[in-house]
């Protein structure tokens, strides 16, 4: 799914906007924070760590209204946001979904987003932050025939966990046979829904966009159930920390390029050539044959020392600045700090030691595959 923001500041309370879910969010005992020009529960009592290891377990839901929804129409919808993103859109099954990017003419990436393909339109979701921008973006670049509606009635929630896939089946049954990275409409106790098997927490769930009058009654019913707990973005950063999962605007932005970021995966083999026709193909086809000067990797600081974005990476064996933290922090399901940096690419194997500045001071970590905590997605 597309990567949350963190909470940051910015806005005063009456121009910050609120989400469908703002008065249930206060009813659960929400700590409300500004985060991308919206008032969002940062945390509930049961505390980030508690709510973090609850979704791990069992199931958490968490309202991601705030980020863009919308749909391409048009006789190629699919070939039409092709022309702007570096992944396989018209590959795509009917009800099948994408991650993929919005690059820049330099190969850098304007946002992620996920992407899915219907016979009548290509469904969208973007990031909170981005998501004026990038709907600026993609509607003045369609093509005669296309347009680009943005669906600011409708609300998103995502049910993430364990036992996400036996609560949404029990308000919807035809849930638990759905693929992973796959989306279609669902009668949710009563209630019209447009549901993904996905979500950005390393963990099998769903996100459901639901119309925005009824988002409240809809998350009514799946917190009645005793294994859902509401969860807030502390927690949310911390899980896809865990899951190894970019943040848009800290471990990928406009200076990154796909490949440096370790989304090969995400781009087709059709797609990397020079000519494949999205913004920045010739840059990125160049960074998969000549390989990247920097790469994303995981950290495992020594010990109990937190490395926040922005701590500089050195080689020890030099004391020179090889890199940079981009996210880091305590992971509770690994009971311990992890970190994401960007590294000289000959320093980026696993088992590489290195040491993180932290504060003046040089503390040992080393170079660990991602994720952290083991995905646990329904194949």
């Amino acid at each position: 799914m597309s990567g949350p923001d963190q909470p940051t500041q910015g806005g005063t309370p009456a121009d910050l906007l609120k989400t469908p879910l703002y008065d249930l969010h206060l009813a659960q005992g929400g700590k409300m924070v500004p985060f991308a020009g919206y008032l969002m529960p940062v945390q509930y009592p049961m505390g980030i760590k508690g709510e973090h290891l609850h979704t791990r377990t069992h199931a958490g839901l968490f309202d991601v209204s705030h980020m863009g929804q919308a749909r391409i129409t048009g006789p190629d919808a699919a070939a039409a946001l092709e022309n702007l993103v570096p992944g396989d859109i018209t590959g795509l099954g009917l009800g099948r979904m994408r991650y993929t990017q919005l690059t820049t003419d330099d190969g850098g990436i304007r946002d992620d987003l996920m992407a899915t393909r219907f016979d009548t339109h290509v469904f969208l979701v973007v990031n909170a932050a981005c998501k004026a921008d990038d709907f600026a973006h993609i509607a003045a670049h369609l093509p005669a025939g296309h347009s680009l509606d943005i669906l600011d009635d409708r609300a998103l929630l995502a049910l993430q966990g364990p036992e996400a896939a036996a609560v949404l089946a029990a308000l919807a049954p035809a849930a638990a046979d759905m693929a992973f990275m796959s989306m279609q409409p669902l009668d949710i106790a009563g209630i019209p829904c447009l549901v993904s098997r996905s979500g950005y927490t390393g963990e099998d769930g769903y996100e459901i966009s639901v119309p925005a009058d009824r988002a409240e009654s809809l998350a009514g019913k799946l917190l009645a159930d005793q294994r859902v707990a509401p969860i807030g973005l502390g927690a949310r950063d911390s899980l896809r920390l865990e899951a190894g999962l970019c943040l848009y605007g800290h471990d990928i932005d406009l200076s990154t390029n796909p490949v440096e970021a370790g989304l090969g995966w995400s781009i087709a083999k059709r797609r990397r050539t020079a000519d494949a026709g999205y913004p920045g193909a010739a840059v990125i086809a160049a960074a998969f044959a000549e390989g990247p000067a920097r790469k994303r990797v995981g950290l495992i600081p020594e010990g109990k020392v937190i490395a926040r974005e922005g701590t500089d990476v050195i080689d020890p064996a030099t004391g020179e600045t090889v890199g940079r933290v981009t996210s880091g922090g305590f992971g509770p399901s690994v009971d311990g700090p992890v970190a994401m940096a960007y590294v000289r690419a000959d320093l980026a194997a696993p088992g590489t030691a290195l040491a993180l500045d932290v504060r003046g001071k040089s503390r040992p970590a080393t170079v660990a595959p991602m994720p952290f905590a083991p995905h646990r997605y329904r194949r």
